[in-house]
């Protein structure tokens, strides 16, 4: 009888070590009408999704150029990160959610001709049919975005695009478009698209993040919370400063850091933990 008891008395403390464990699922797929094609996705579920029946915060996490929907899973450790950073009480249990960026053609913008309507996509199906699938909370303050390189140029496009929806946005090691309009046309004329005047400049305006920064409205300056991160020896950190630079001629309220690495993996993995760290604090309303 005792020994039944001792067997009894183990098993919720069983059951609690593996509910610490969030879970990734990284080949899931949804049709998508405005780009003709099925999209793959990767998710992160907090360690106490499946026994719980609460809705959580979202983060969306995009990948750089090169990967796809797993590469943060894969090359990112988004798993053991996120589950570290919960397990300390550094970030609240989350929902990060990564989608695909790289298969059709590769980015997460609408293109010049309008053809190609990723980031259509990504507002009007992917982010809709995401949070009614998951147990997210729809709100504008519980909802994150974040990625580096390529995904830290969609975090800023996508963030200034549509403040009205992110909370925070934490660009790492960001592309940040065309600087100038005439690198636009630059841009255009080395990959041979023939595209007239008034449809580059309407795309610079909507890609370059320092014009998209200089034309935040005075309501907007603090609608969204911003974490800039980026190495010293990354090649992208020109636009970053400039960015930086544009910010605060605007009087928008950013943090920016410039720390010690380049453009790689190895960075990004001590980025991530901040990133979580900092979209929670808005989340517990900071």
């Amino acid at each position: 009888m005792k020994r039944l008891t001792l067997s009894i008395c183990f098993l919720p403390f069983a059951f609690l070590l593996q509910a610490q464990t969030g879970k990734v699922y990284d080949n899931l797929t949804l049709k998508s009408n405005i780009l003709n094609m099925d999209r793959k996705f990767a998710i992160y579920l907090p360690p106490d999704y499946e026994t719980s029946q609460r809705s959580y915060p979202v983060l969306y996490l995009l990948h750089g150029a090169g990967d796809d929907h797993t590469g943060w899973v894969q090359f990112g450790e988004v798993l053991n990160i996120t589950d570290q950073a919960i397990k300390e009480g550094k970030a609240t249990p989350m929902i990060i959610v990564m989608p695909d960026g790289n298969t059709g053609r590769r980015g997460y913008e609408n293109d010049v001709t309008g053809k190609w309507r990723y980031e259509d996509f990504f507002f009007r199906e992917f982010l809709p049919y995401v949070e009614k699938t998951y147990r997210i909370k729809g709100e504008k303050r519980y909802r994150a975005i974040s990625g580096l390189s390529m995904g830290g140029g969609g975090t800023f496009t996508y963030a200034l695009h549509h403040p009205e929806l992110f909370s925070a946005a934490c660009p790492l090691s960001a592309a940040t478009g065309p600087l100038v309009l005439e690198d636009a046309k630059a841009r255009f004329k080395r990959d041979s698209i023939s595209v007239a005047d008034a449809a580059i400049e309407d795309y610079y305006k909507r890609q370059s993040v320092i014009a998209l920064v200089n034309n935040v409205s005075d309501a907007n300056k603090k609608a969204v919370r911003w974490y800039i991160d980026c190495g010293d020896d990354d090649r992208l950190s020109e636009g970053n400063c400039l960015v930086h630079i544009a910010m605060k001629k605007k009087e928008i309220p950013h943090e920016f850091k410039i720390r010690d690495g380049a453009h790689n993996w190895t960075y990004w993995r001590t980025s991530l933990p901040e990133v979580l760290q900092f979209v929670s604090m808005g989340f517990h309303q900071y």
